[in-house]
């Protein structure tokens, strides 16, 4: 079955911008839609959704903020309902690992019937060089919630390989596939691997969770954006995701790759320097 245009929903983000390449490389036309794209997207107005759909086969999902938020499943309900209506056969969703919230968006997918592929994701390597943990890093200290507990570390390319290989073999689809590296370290491990790598020191501190939400509330943070960190940091992060899953292999064949791989590689392009 031949797919023609992929709508890449959140196509500007970590992993939206991956897959988008990968289609392009297979000659496969990737319709990035986000906020800043033409058509825009926005999850928050619905009115958006049909012409960012129009002409689409499949659909690669990605949701803002978290699918663990109130309004995520009824949200991820009416996209179907609008992809579906709009002729898009497929739906890969990336979901997040250990989130009730998010199980709740996968099951509002999997009641529209259109085709599915949910993609449950590890934390992602790229968070320690694309997202918010780099500046802590650069600055010689990174201050999280989360003590010593494994977290089987994902990386972002695996995953877009993983989402397009799904998107062009219909093999897999109406399938649910837990995606992680090939073995768990804690954040304090990672750290450490970073800062050997880039030869520095970099600390690693546990931050208690009420003083850490009690300073983003003061600095003005909505509770729907604290109650989320609350969620992420005390439930996902609990040690309910600690075991390595097969997913990466089940799709693709082969192993995923190591997290010492990519601290390797990354460092190399400098990207933990000290910053001026």
């Amino acid at each position: 079955m031949r797919i023609s245009t992929v709508a890449i929903i959140g196509g500007l983000g970590k992993t939206g911008n991956r897959v988008a390449k990968r289609l392009k490389d297979r000659g496969i036309d990737g319709r990035a839609a986000s906020r800043s794209t033409t058509p825009s997207f926005d999850w928050q107005d619905s009115s958006t959704w049909h012409a960012a759909l129009t002409g689409v086969s499949a659909a690669y999902v990605t949701f803002q903020p978290d699918l663990s938020v109130a309004w995520a499943a009824e949200a991820i309900s009416a996209f179907a309902e609008t992809a579906a209506n709009a002729g898009v056969g497929h739906i890969v969703l990336l979901s997040g690992r250990g989130e009730d919230g998010a199980v709740l968006s996968e099951n509002g997918l999997k009641a529209v019937g259109v085709d599915y592929t949910v993609l449950r994701a590890s934390w992602f390597n790229q968070n320690f060089s694309e997202g918010a943990f780099l500046d802590g890093l650069r600055q010689g200290k990174l201050a999280l919630l989360v003590g010593d507990v494994p977290e089987p570390f994902v990386d972002a390319d695996d995953l877009a390989d993983v989402a397009v290989e799904i998107l062009t073999n219909p093999h897999h689809r109406n399938q649910t596939y837990e995606l992680t590296g090939p073995r768990s370290l804690t954040f304090r491990d990672a750290v450490s691997e970073i800062a050997a790598a880039s030869g520095r020191a970099i600390e690693y501190e546990t931050v208690p969770v009420d003083a850490f939400i009690a300073e983003m509330t003061a600095a003005g943070l909505p509770p729907e954006t604290t109650d989320l960190l609350h969620e992420l940091f005390t439930q996902v992060l609990d040690g309910r995701n600690s075991d390595v899953m097969d997913g990466v292999r089940q799709v693709l064949g082969r192993p995923p790759r190591d997290f010492s791989d990519y601290v390797r590689e990354t460092a190399a392009t400098g990207i933990w320097s000290v910053q001026p």
